[in-house]
């Protein structure tokens, strides 16, 4: 809790009240009146501010009455002593404290000073009255006058100072909150934990979430497209690599961000996939939100694979899901590779390249040696040239299905034939 300072905030207030003389009997009256006047400030403030309109039927309605209460015996202490060191503190923490509960209360700054406003019209109304039948002077009625509203002024300072570090106060904690939900969404928490990190965060959990991976720099241009759910953990990609089995990159790790966007699926996926063009991003499957973990291993995945997309557009992974699942044990795949393709090893490198680029070709396209060359960008009788090689070298076993369907995935996605 913040210390106040009555030197720094209450000068103005101390200057009045060292112009300021009442007599003993006008201090009695107004003090007699304390409670009444607080009580009519009060139900004036509830009823001319929309935000405290129910505030009675539950505690804040004697928290506002004690902080009304305690505002004016500090300043009928003050007015009384006529000493300008008279401790103002009590009655500025009050009002602080007052600003921070306000806040977490859920009303605006605004509410708070309009109901400032109004307590400070009615208790000049009550204060000013009482001191009329004190029979005080014009000029001490002025001076009391000149108090009452600087008075009100620091306390309504002070009020708004505790709104603000609680509103600061409450963002920091929330984002914490929030990081650690994402930590644990990415980390593949159990449900029960995340739904209560959820509910301190006070954060609604969406139906799904799809991780998206992108370059840091390009985080603050995307946020705004996105559902405000969105989260962005401050996770580093280190700390979360699923292996060690990942080709290298050449972008530091924490140079990339990771968001978790809500309700990405269907027709907004579509239109996510069209926000990302130019991000450079990797964008996962679509998952409950409880298990967004594996949308983020793909889309890692993506990223290390270094899997590719039309220009300026963002790698979709469910477009490459027959690369994921070749690609799933690196070694078995490395070891069926060097099995299958071994006949290539008859001839030089540069040929078997080309060779194994057309047998892969030849299969995707069923044998249709048309589209065979369309795809290699060379001539009909080169495909039929390249073929009779590839018999030569494979004989009857590009007759057997086993044969052929290892080939397949073998030649699925570009390697280099040998290690």
């Amino acid at each position: 809790m913040a210390e106040i300072d009555p030197a720094r905030h209450a000068s103005r207030t101390a200057r009045g009240a060292a112009e300021l003389e009442l007599g003993e009997a006008a201090v009695d009256l107004l003090r007699s009146r304390l409670r009444d006047i607080a009580g009519l400030t009060v139900t004036a403030i509830i009823v001319e501010v929309p935000a405290y309109t129910n505030a009675l039927a539950g505690p804040m309605g004697a928290k506002i009455e004690g902080a009304v209460q305690l505002a004016l015996g500090g300043f009928l202490r003050l007015a009384s002593s006529g000493d300008p060191g008279t401790p103002l503190a009590p009655a500025l923490e009050g009002a602080y404290v007052l600003g921070r509960g306000e806040a977490r209360s859920g009303r605006s700054m605004d509410a708070l000073l309009a109901a400032y406003r109004v307590g400070a019209r009615v208790a000049w109304r009550e204060l000013s009255r009482t001191a009329v039948e004190a029979r005080l002077s014009a000029d001490t009625l002025a001076k009391f006058a000149e108090l009452v509203f600087a008075y009100i002024d620091e306390l309504s300072a002070a009020s708004v100072s505790g709104h603000t570090d609680e509103l600061a106060t409450t963002g920091r904690v929330r984002e914490r909150y929030l990081q650690e939900l994402g930590r644990g969404l990415l980390h593949g928490d159990s449900p029960e934990q995340l739904t209560g990190r959820a509910e301190l965060a006070d954060w609604e959990p969406p139906r799904t979430l799809t991780a998206v991976i992108l370059p840091s720099a390009h985080v603050r241009g995307m946020l705004g497209a996105l559902d405000p759910r969105t989260l962005r953990p401050e996770a580093g990609l280190d700390d979360l690599t699923p292996g060690d089995d990942a080709e290298p990159d050449d972008q530091d790790a924490s140079e990339v961000a990771v968001l978790l966007v809500p309700d990405a699926d269907g027709s907004a996926r579509t239109a996510l996939l069209r926000n990302l063009r130019g991000y450079q991003a990797y964008v996962g499957p679509t998952r409950p939100w409880t298990d967004v973990r594996t949308s983020y291993l793909r889309a890692l995945r993506a990223r290390q694979l270094r899997l590719t997309a039309e220009p300026d557009a963002p790698v979709d992974t469910e477009r490459h899901l027959t690369t994921f699942v070749v690609t799933s044990d690196q070694a078995a795949l490395d070891d069926l590779r060097r099995q299958v393709l071994a006949p290539f090893e008859a001839v030089r490198p540069g040929t078997a390249e080309r060779l194994a680029e057309t047998l892969r070709e030849w299969l995707l396209h069923l044998g249709r040696r048309d589209e065979v060359a369309a795809a290699l960008h060379v001539h009909p009788q080169t495909v039929r040239y390249r073929m009779g090689q590839i018999r030569d070298l494979y004989g009857d076993r590009l007759e057997d299905p086993e044969t052929v369907l290892a080939l397949t995935i073998a030649l699925a996605t570009p390697a280099p034939l040998r290690g």
